[in-house]
C-alpha cells in the first residue's frame, strides 16, 4: 500500500490481494456478500449504494419471505445482513465506484473513481444497471422541473395534477400506480399496442377511472416555460401529434447494464449485457463471474439476482480451493 504522501499526490493505493471483489450493492452483491463472508473468503465489496434501484419502491410485494417491504427498509434490511455476517472477512467500500477492471498477474485489479485499487484472484460482477434517459427535446431541459425518473421520490410533488408516465413494462405500470394514489390522472404512453407486463398489474392499472393509456405512441417533444406544461406524442401508425396537457412526465423506459469498466474482459451481448453460462454464473474470462441485472439473464429481478449470485458464490468459493 501506497504512502498518505504518495496518495497526496495524486498516485492510486493498491489493496493487498483478497480472495474475491465483488462489484454491486444490490440484491446479487449483498447475497454473495453474505455468502463469501460465511464461506470465509476474504472479500471487498464495492458499491455506489447498497440496495440497488428497488430502494425507491414505496413497496416491494415479491421479495420472497416478506408480503411487503418499503424499498428504504430493504436497503435497511440488506445492510444489518451485512453487518451481522462481515466480521474482519468482507471489507464494504460503499460511495465508490468501480471505473476499470483488469488482469493483473494471477488475478485482478479493480481501479476505482476515488483512486483506489484493490486486487482478487476471483471478481463477481453484480453492478446492476442505470434508467435510460428519455431522449426528446426539453427533456433534459425539464429534468427536476417535471421530468423525472423516480415516481417513489418525486410523485407526492404531483398530488391533485395530470401526470404522464413514459413506457408501459412493469416498471412503466408500477409507477403508474403508484401516482394514482394521489395524481388527478395518470396516462401512459406505450410504443406498442398491448402492454407486456405481468396480468394481474395491468389489470388492476387499467381499471382505474382516472387512467388513460396512448398507445402505439412514442414522446416527441417535453414543452413548458419554467416547468413543464405538456407533452407531444406522435401515434407511431398516423404519425399524428397529439399534447398531453400534463406537469409531470415520469420515465420509464429501460434500463443501461453498468458494465463498461469490464468490456476488455468479458463478452457483453449487443445491449451490454454480461455474457453468462446459466448453470454457474461464469463469464467468458476465467475467474469471473456476473449475477443480476448486468447480465444476459433472460429475468431481471430481485429474487433471481441473489439467487444467481448464490449460485456464482458456491462456484467461485470451488473454483478458489481448487486453485489455491
Amino acid at each position: 500500500m501506497k504512502s498518505p504522501e504518495a496518495r497526496s499526490r495524486g498516485f492510486c493505493y493498491t489493496d493487498l490481494m483478497n480472495d474475491l471483489i465483488i462489484i454491486g450493492g444490490g440484491p446479487a452483491g449483498v447475497a454473495a456478500g453474505v455468502y463469501a463472508a460465511r464461506k470465509r473468503l476474504k472479500t471487498v465489496l464495492i458499491a455506489e449504494e447498497i440496495g440497488g434501484q428497488s430502494t425507491v419502491s414505496d413497496g416491494i410485494e415479491n421479495w420472497i419471505g416478506t408480503v411487503n417491504i418499503k424499498g428504504e427498509d430493504l436497503k435497511k434490511s440488506f445492510k444489518a445482513h451485512l453487518e451481522a455476517y462481515k466480521e474482519n472477512v468482507v471489507e464494504i467500500i460503499e460511495g465508490d465506484r468501480v471505473e476499470k477492471l483488469e488482469k493483473a498477474g494471477n488475478g485482478f485489479t479493480a481501479t476505482t473513481r476515488d483512486c483506489k485499487e484493490y486486487s482478487a484472484r476471483a471478481v463477481l460482477l453484480a453492478s446492476g444497471a442505470s434508467r435510460k434517459k428519455l431522449l426528446v427535446p426539453g427533456a433534459d431541459l425539464f429534468e427536476n422541473k417535471g421530468v423525472t425518473y423516480c415516481a417513489s421520490c418525486d410523485g407526492p410533488v404531483f398530488a391533485g395534477q395530470d401526470v404522464a408516465v413514459v413506457g408501459g413494462g412493469n416498471a412503466g405500470l408500477e409507477t403508474a400506480a403508484q401516482l394514482l394514489a394521489y395524481a388527478k390522472s395518470v396516462t401512459i404512453i406505450h410504443r406498442h399496442a398491448s402492454f407486456k407486463g405481468e396480468a394481474i398489474t395491468v389489470e388492476k392499472i387499467l381499471s382505474h377511472p382516472n387512467l388513460r393509456t396512448v398507445m402505439n405512441a412514442e414522446p416527441t417533444e417535453v414543452i413548458g416555460e419554467k416547468f413543464v406544461a405538456g407533452l407531444k406524442v406522435k401515434d407511431r401508425t398516423t404519425g399524428e401529434i397529439e399534447t398531453l396537457p400534463v406537469s409531470g412526465v415520469f420515465v420509464e423506459v429501460g434500463v443501461i447494464p453498468n458494465t463498461s469498466f469490464a468490456k476488455d474482459l468479458v463478452e457483453l451481448d449487443p445491449v451490454g449485457h454480461v455474457v453468462t453460462n446459466a448453470r454457474d454464473q461464469h463469464t467468458s474470462c476465467e475467474g469471473i463471474w456476473a449475477a443480476g441485472d448486468c447480465t444476459d439473464e433472460l429475468y431481471h429481478q430481485n429474487n433471481i439476482a441473489a439467487g444467481d449470485a448464490v449460485k456464482a458464490l458456491e462456484d467461485i468459493y470451488q473454483w478458489l480451493m481448487k486453485h489455491s
